[in-house]
């Protein structure tokens, strides 16, 4: 088969978001808030930095480590939240490391935080600041990575791509990426999405932590309920608030943020060669407890937010 030229919806998703020059995270970095294209939880409550905080707290004391280590900290929102909510004498000892790879969001974390924290390129460098013990966090950073999209014909996966015109078309059938969404029994035409890229990444670091713990939030759910009466799968973007499905996803490359749900079901599978895994959990449950009467419609939106916590299993 002939495909002529094309990309796969995660190449083309690789050089929309992360371009050094072009792409959505590298010149959009006022694309988060009111005025921007979406807006993310720690700016609609402080309920999430109260149980982050928390729960650093807890950790760093088991863990004996002093370290702290935010992944894709974005406009530093949250960091700022969570560190003020610390108690003095465990925010006075512990130091915090922001691991941004968007050149545009690392220099406005610079001017924010300045050398109030430590600030590195890659989750390697960062890790061998701490000597491999670390506590680590991230908030929708899954969702950040380039996802591969499949879709079931003839009673097997293909990947979607796009053609020069940017219309979908499908590669012939070959070897899957690891991940559980395979082995669920789905209808023909159903389409999903795999975080291949992120797989790859843990891969290429796990090894180098030793100690803590790791919070992960995200939107998404386990693999048998991910897809629950979305037969056309999860990828969309976000411009101006508005939410783009289809072809419109493929448009103003660069311009608009896209993304799709993550699958915990994957996350837990692909990191345990490593570290063990909480079951995850709705994300409103972790927070439940440090919610004002006022965050009553946060916790109706966090339900689609899933936390995992995990740690090296060595």
């Amino acid at each position: 088969m002939d495909t002529g030229s094309f990309e796969t919806i995660g190449q083309f998703m690789a050089r929309a978001l992360h371009d050094p020059v072009r792409g959505y995270y590298a010149r959009n970095i006022r694309g988060i808030g009111a005025r921007g294209d979406f807006t993310t939880a720690p700016q609609l409550s402080e309920a999430p930095a109260n149980a982050i905080a928390a729960w650093i707290a807890r950790t760093l004391s088991e863990s004996k480590t002093r370290h702290v280590i935010e992944i894709g900290p974005g406009l530093g929102t949250l960091t700022a939240q969570v560190i003020r909510k610390l108690p003095f004498a465990i925010r006075f000892r512990t130091r915090f490391h922001l691991v941004e790879s968007s050149p545009a969001l690392a220099e406005h974390q610079k001017a924010l935080f300045g050398k109030k924290v430590s600030h590195h390129t890659s989750i390697l460098d960062a890790l061998q600041s701490c000597c491999g013990a670390a506590v680590i966090f991230s908030n929708e950073l899954v969702d950040a990575f380039p996802a591969r999209v499949f879709r079931k014909t003839s009673g097997a996966w293909r990947e979607v791509a796009l053609n020069a015109s940017n219309q979908e078309i499908l590669l012939p059938a070959a070897q899957l990426p690891p991940s559980s969404i395979f082995q669920i029994p789905f209808n023909e035409n159903q389409t999903v999405e795999v975080h291949d890229a992120y797989r790859l990444w843990l891969e290429s670091w796990l090894p180098h932590w030793t100690r803590g713990e790791m919070l992960t939030i995200d939107y998404g759910d386990i693999a048998e309920q991910l897809y629950h009466q979305r037969p056309h799968g999860t990828l969309r973007a976000y411009l101006l608030h508005q939410r783009l499905h289809g072809s419109a996803v493929f448009e103003n490359c660069g311009l608009q943020d896209i993304t799709a749900d993550v699958n915990f079901t994957d996350l837990a599978a692909w990191s345990r060669p490593w570290l063990a895994s909480s079951p995850s959990n709705p994300f409103a449950d972790f927070i439940r407890n440090f919610a004002e009467p006022s965050d009553a419609q946060f916790l109706d939106a966090a339900a689609h937010f899933r936390f995992l916590i995990q740690k090296p299993n060595r």
